[in-house]
């Protein structure tokens, strides 16, 4: 008697994630940004009984299980970035469900950015055409006292400020020198408002 045979691998539903990988860009620390994707049934209706995010700076949205999606049917998740440091950040969202490979993985990538520091920029015209300088003078009130911030005579006619805070409000205003060393009065007051972070 002969025996002979030979196995065969079943027909099952599957899960696929489009796009497989979402990349968030640069977000700044402290905010957050959310992308989405489609999970896709096929084969067979798949029913995500879990999910799971790797890292805590990637966080799946929205999302209530379990659910089923039908075959050839999608369902679309939301995915949140959310830095608390700078530098690239990496991640996974995995969903856990009845499908052939039973875990549907949604590589995550991004890159946390310092909140942005402000300045801020000041020009003018010259006067008697005599200045070989400018001395450029801050204050928190409108009508002074004002208090010099460049370390030495500036021979151009603008000026960046790099020592602002934010939410604050400044007060501006410049002198000119010449070349003998006398100051001229202040010239008009410029008013600066700096915004929250």
């Amino acid at each position: 008697m002969f025996l002979s045979g030979y196995g065969t691998r079943a027909s099952g539903a599957e899960l696929k994630v489009s796009p497989s990988t979402l990349n968030f860009g640069n977000v700044t620390v402290g905010s957050s940004t959310t992308q989405q994707a489609q999970l896709v049934a096929s084969g067979g209706s798949v029913t995500i009984s879990s999910d799971e995010s790797t890292s805590s700076e990637f966080a799946i949205v929205g999302l209530t299980l379990p659910v089923t999606i039908t075959a050839g049917k999608s369902l679309t998740i939301t995915i949140q970035f959310t830095p608390n440091a700078s530098g690239a950040a990496t991640g996974k969202a995995e969903f856990v469900s009845n499908a052939v490979d039973s875990t549907t993985i949604e590589q995550l990538t991004g890159t946390g950015v310092s909140q942005q520091s402000h300045n801020v920029y000041l020009t003018w015209q010259p006067g008697d055409g005599n200045a070989v300088g400018y001395n450029i003078y801050r204050g928190s009130s409108q009508s002074g006292p004002f208090t010099e911030i460049n370390t030495s005579l500036d021979s151009s006619t603008n000026y960046t400020d790099y020592t602002v805070a934010s939410g604050k409000t400044y007060y501006y205003v410049v002198t000119e020198v010449n070349n003998e060393g006398e100051e001229s009065g202040y010239s008009n007051v410029a008013k600066a408002v700096i915004p929250n972070p």
